[in-house]
């Protein structure tokens, strides 16, 4: 059964599938599938939060090192020969040797990097599924809608529900890409290409100084469009932008060049990684000038935000791992719509209790050998929820 509307570029459709209820042998097999994945999650959970309490400690003591042996360096423009292999921090203006060019389009930028961003005006697909029963069968109503939009990567039509009036051409006529300098400058100090990487705060380049560069290209806005009519794309148009990352030269259209404050390896004129006793790499880029304990306090600010985000995807792993290993006793007794309501509500709150006990006593053991009395006050909180799960059962249950 198929419903069919056109709304300008918008088009939609809806199609409903039917098949037979599964039986209980067919639910029990699909539940033991589950199971098997919810053990691949339980355990990567343990491997997950046991791993980053080892990581984010290593990371604290190679920051609290660096942080200690530090030099600051109080001229970029000369070399010191005593601060060879030592971990330096200097502030200033980007450089590069040359220009970025993009030939194609008659634009050049004195910046670290340039990146050209193609964008095709295509038909993209939506779906939105909802299943209930009727008449002892599982259906599925699923409504398909298509839309023209402008998106960097080609959408392949030949997966759509119905590609007979949104097909798509197979690729672009122009691609993507990002220009680096092959020489980025503090001063007369190199960066290392792990700095270089680090520059990635881009923005948006104006075009409006600039011709069209070919006779089938259009400027508009910020944007070329390869497009007979830009204010009505047809499936196919293709529209460019740039983006540029590290202004390393005074312009007159974006302003002066940007600064960065770097703490790395000085080995000659070269700013390299430098390896922590902990075992951990340092080679840090912030843009603006940043004092040391400046740089340092925003490297631990981002140590904690990172642990603490790994810590919810363990734990969440683990929540996960446990409701589908214990999802077979919501299957065995799935006929009866009371008790299985029952069961549900108590396999949540046993994966809740469990997970969050589980988890704080895997943090527990990670602290284990570097903080002892820390991880017997996370070891003695890991008991917590399993207490007040058991005092709220009645006596009678509890014997």
């Amino acid at each position: 059964f198929q419903q069919f509307a056109d709304t300008g570029s918008r088009k939609e459709h809806v199609k409903i599938t039917s098949e037979p209820k599964p039986g209980f042998l067919e639910r029990l097999s699909e539940t033991s599938g589950g199971m098997l994945m919810g053990l691949v999650s339980f355990l990567l959970a343990f491997y997950l939060l046991f791993t980053n309490e080892g990581r984010a400690l290593r990371t604290a003591k190679s920051l609290d090192e660096g942080l200690s042996l530090v030099v600051p360096l109080y001229s970029i423009h000369s070399i010191s020969q005593e601060n060879e292999g030592r971990l330096v921090h200097l502030s200033g203006a980007l450089s590069t040797s040359k220009p970025l060019f993009d030939p194609s389009y008659g634009l050049s930028i004195q910046a670290v990097k340039l990146k050209r961003n193609v964008e095709m005006y295509q038909w993209v697909e939506y779906e939105d599924s909802k299943e209930y029963e009727e008449d002892g069968e599982i259906k599925k109503e699923t409504k398909y809608s298509y839309n023209t939009e402008w998106k960097s990567e080609a959408v392949n039509s030949r997966n759509f529900d119905r590609e007979i009036g949104h097909k798509n051409p197979s690729a672009m006529a122009v691609e993507s890409f990002t220009a680096v300098s092959p020489n980025v400058q503090v001063g007369s100090f190199v960066l290392s290409k792990g700095l270089v990487d680090k520059i990635d705060d881009f923005k948006q380049l104006s075009l409006s100084h600039l011709e069209d560069p070919h006779a089938d290209v259009t400027r508009g806005g910020d944007y070329f469009y390869h497009s007979d009519n830009p204010r009505r794309p047809e499936v196919g148009d293709l529209r460019v932008s740039f983006f540029y990352a590290g202004l390393s030269g005074d312009d007159p259209h974006l302003g002066s060049a940007d600064k960065v404050t770097v703490i790395a390896r000085q080995r000659g004129d070269q700013l390299v990684p430098y390896h922590t006793k902990s075992g951990d790499v340092l080679q840090i880029l912030y843009p603006g000038h940043l004092s040391v304990e400046e740089v340092f306090q925003k490297e631990h600010q981002s140590n904690t935000m990172k642990t603490w985000a790994l810590r919810a995807a363990g734990w969440l792993s683990m929540f996960v791992g446990i409701s589908l290993m214990t999802r077979i006793f919501y299957t065995l007794v799935d006929w009866f719509p009371v008790v299985r309501d029952l069961v549900n509500i108590g396999l949540k709150a046993f994966a809740l209790c469990v997970a969050s006990s589980l988890s704080l006593l895997t943090i527990a053991v990670g602290w284990l050998f570097y903080r002892p009395l820390w991880a017997l006050l996370l070891a003695l909180l890991s008991v917590v929820p399993i207490v007040v799960a058991k005092s709220r059962v009645p006596p009678k249950k509890q014997q």
